[in-house]
């Protein structure tokens, strides 16, 4: 994982997000997902601090694998990514827009994972903060 830099933290958050289409309707087919991946980095392109490592699209769900910054929720980059898409995908394909007379071709929610070191690791990490071996100096032979 990559260590990130704003001006006043240093960070290494990656999630894991998966959400649906609406009534998990099966209309991401081959055309239909090239659109999709391309929206994606049209949005990361206006918000150049997220930074999308994979994305995997089936025919009524998407997972992506994502940094998210501590200055930007996860909540509202999932908006984004939506909303773009969802533009993006009914601006270019009528039976979208057909399909979904409302306008929302999304699921309300998403699962979102955190992805990042072991758990073991941490822990021992943590708990042998202040158990660091002392310097040993060498003896100068003076008793």
């Amino acid at each position: 994982m990559r260590i990130r830099h704003l001006n006043h933290s240093v960070y290494q958050h990656q999630y894991q997000i998966v959400w649906g289409t609406k009534y998990r309707r099966k209309y991401l087919k081959q055309y239909t997902k090239q659109e999709f991946i391309k929206s994606l980095y049209a949005t990361i392109e206006k918000y150049p601090t997220l930074y999308i490592h994979s994305a995997n699209v089936s025919e009524d769900h998407i997972h992506i694998q994502i940094e998210i910054p501590p200055n930007i929720s996860v909540a509202v980059a999932v908006q984004k990514l939506k909303q773009e898409s969802s533009q993006h995908l009914k601006k270019r394909f009528k039976f979208i827009r057909e399909m979904y007379i409302d306008g929302h071709i999304w699921s309300v929610g998403y699962f979102s994972s955190t992805i990042g070191l072991n758990e073991k690791l941490i822990s021992r990490y943590i708990e042998y903060q202040n158990k660091r071996d002392l310097p040993t100096q060498p003896r100068l032979g003076f008793s």
